[in-house]
């Protein structure tokens, strides 16, 4: 039951804090295992799914970190491909999110792809408040900035 509800979720974060399908479904897979086998030191009286979000956001993380170590820092992956099966604006805009740093990429999907509070994001990153606001905020910059770009090189 907890597998079927918090799939999809779960899914949705590692695809687009990866980028990449493929990865999407061995994060999550893997962060599934993780959560079933420390469900003991889960604490009931709390939601499960900001507990399952941080162990995929870990996850996602720790491959990405050692993707780069293996085919160097200035080797960036290109998601478009990833993105077809989403509607040109759409993909346009998951491929500016996938340029964002993981860790601003990371607070825009939990805010704004899965709806949590920044206090909430706050105490599933274990960040104070004002830092998740602050990555919220120069991460909108980022984006507002490369729409400019985009915009210029259409006229």
């Amino acid at each position: 039951m907890l597998f079927e509800r918090h799939w999809g979720g779960a899914w949705r974060l590692a695809r687009t804090v990866s980028g990449r399908r493929d990865m999407a479904d061995d994060i999550v897979q893997d962060a599934f295992e993780r959560a079933f086998a420390a469900l003991g030191r889960f604490d009931q009286s709390r939601p499960f799914a900001p507990w399952l979000h941080r162990i995929v956001i870990n996850r996602a993380l720790d491959l990405l970190r050692s993707e780069r170590r293996l085919v160097g820092l200035d080797v960036a992956a290109h998601p478009s491909a990833e993105w077809r099966d989403v509607s040109a604006d759409d993909r346009a805009l998951l491929e500016a999110v996938a340029t964002l740093t993981p860790q601003r990429r990371v607070v825009i999907v939990l805010r704004y792809g899965l709806g949590y509070a920044p206090a909430e994001i706050a105490r599933m990153l274990e960040l104070p408040t004002g830092t998740v606001n602050s990555r919220l905020a120069r991460a909108l910059d980022d984006l507002r900035e490369r729409e400019r770009e985009r915009d210029a090189e259409r006229t």
